[in-house]
């Protein structure tokens, strides 16, 4: 799995820009941008330089993540291969499918991460362990 890939657990999403002489202005819908009806909107700040984030995967949740502002390094695991990326520009959002483990580290100082989800908080749609992920997948294949 390599940025690049073409996969449809993970990709780069482009949103639209709108600009003129007062600024920028990015918008997002779901259904339309994102594959799915957004059913969740979170997001992440005054993360540590050195703290890391995530360590988990999703069952069922769909995510799109963005850096709205600074950068952050998400590295991602669908069971069998590992890619990395860099986020840092507010207008491209990274399209998570279930069943990818992700881990967030080396944000910026002053770095935002929001997330756009799916589905609501639900704790038993998370996987936890890395090693119990890894099984359901293979076995699921």
């Amino acid at each position: 799995m390599t940025p690049d890939s073409g996969t449809d657990l993970i990709r780069l999403i482009d949103l639209p820009v709108v600009s003129d002489p007062r600024g920028d202005l990015t918008f997002v819908e779901g259904e339309t941008h994102v594959p799915f009806p957004i059913r969740r909107v979170y997001y992440l700040y005054n993360v540590p330089v050195d703290a890391e984030r995530g360590g988990h995967a999703h069952r069922e949740l769909e995510q799109v993540i963005f850096a709205l502002s600074g950068s952050f390094r998400i590295k991602l695991d669908d069971g069998t291969a590992r890619t990395e990326f860099w986020l840092r520009d507010p207008r491209k959002g990274l399209y998570v499918s279930r069943l990818v483990w992700r881990e967030m580290d080396s944000f910026s100082q002053g770095a935002v991460c929001m997330v756009l989800a799916s589905r609501p908080y639900e704790e038993g749609d998370y996987f936890r362990s890395h090693a119990e992920f890894v099984e359901q997948v293979r076995g699921a294949s």
